[in-house]
């Protein structure tokens, strides 16, 4: 889909249809995004919607998608490509056996195994690229990044450097485990995407699900709300609210309090916030 001119209406509509439900905020940043060729560095906490947000964008648009999961201790080789050494050993062994000159060739692009960055350079289709929880990567990856991010390349020792072939759309998203590079913010557009506001979750489970009956989402919704003011090791993401929705909906909603502490463990993680959540909430309604 060509997006020379869409408009911040337009993508609300588009990423609706994909059933995310946007704001202001949001659909303003991927239109400028689109209009400036800038990556977007989404933070918030989990379960918020930020990489759904990148996979709603290449569905919307018809990009192709690629996505880099970052973990501590992730490399360089894992997010550009690395050497397919024990083809290029074979390559050795028949030169020398047939006393070719051609040791140099091991240095070619075949003997290089493309992974997900250089991929999504390189594709002939527009594309969206997430970087998912680019926090949890080390600030020597999130470093190399950086020439990829402003200058739309990518360079690897002895192979080259790779220009962007298509219009890609880059995202970051991380839950701020650390702080990222001065760098890496100055490159992209920032968005952070908070727990949403009651009448935007009621909206989110009901693009959903809209078989859903109105008071029950609307129960749990300011349930929910109610359970992320309390001092939780984990607060429940919006995930779960939907999950927790399509539990009681199944469970039956005569006796909604009943349902919700039966299906406690789909939207509330750890024993001792079950216990809090149980005494504090669940018990006083």
């Amino acid at each position: 889909m060509q997006t020379e001119n869409i408009n911040i209406k337009d993508i609300d509509r588009l990423l609706l249809d994909g059933q995310y439900v946007s704001n202001n905020e949001i659909s303003t940043t991927v239109y400028l995004s689109f209009l400036l060729g800038r990556p977007m560095l989404i933070e918030g906490p989990p379960g918020v919607g930020k990489t759904e947000l990148a996979k709603v964008i290449a569905r919307s648009f018809e990009r192709d998608f690629f996505r880099i999961q970052c973990y501590e201790g992730i490399t360089f080789e894992q997010i550009v490509g690395e050497w397919n050494y024990q083809k290029q050993l074979l390559h050795l062994e028949a030169a020398r056996n047939s006393e070719a000159d051609s040791e140099d060739r091991i240095f070619d692009e075949e003997y290089f195994i493309q992974r997900p960055l250089l991929n999504a350079f390189l594709n002939p289709k527009d594309s969206v690229l997430l970087i998912d929880e680019i926090d949890k990567a080390d600030e020597e990856v999130e470093s190399f990044l950086l020439q990829a991010l402003g200058e739309q390349e990518i360079t690897i020792n002895d192979l080259g450097t790779f220009q962007l072939q298509n219009d890609l759309i880059v995202i970051l998203t991380s839950n701020s485990q650390r702080s990222l590079l001065d760098e890496t913010k100055d490159r992209c557009l920032f968005l952070y995407i908070p727990y949403p506001t009651v009448e935007r979750e009621i909206e989110i489970v009901k693009s959903k699900l809209p078989e859903a009956d109105d008071e029950t989402v609307s129960y749990v919704v300011r349930l929910i709300h109610d359970i992320r003011n309390l001092n939780l090791m984990k607060k429940p993401s919006v995930r779960g609210t939907v999950d927790w929705v399509r539990s009681v909906t199944s469970l039956g909603t005569s006796n909604i309090n009943k349902s919700l502490e039966d299906s406690i463990g789909v939207a509330i993680k750890t024993e001792s916030d079950k216990k809090r959540v149980v005494k504090d909430i669940l018990s006083k309604r």
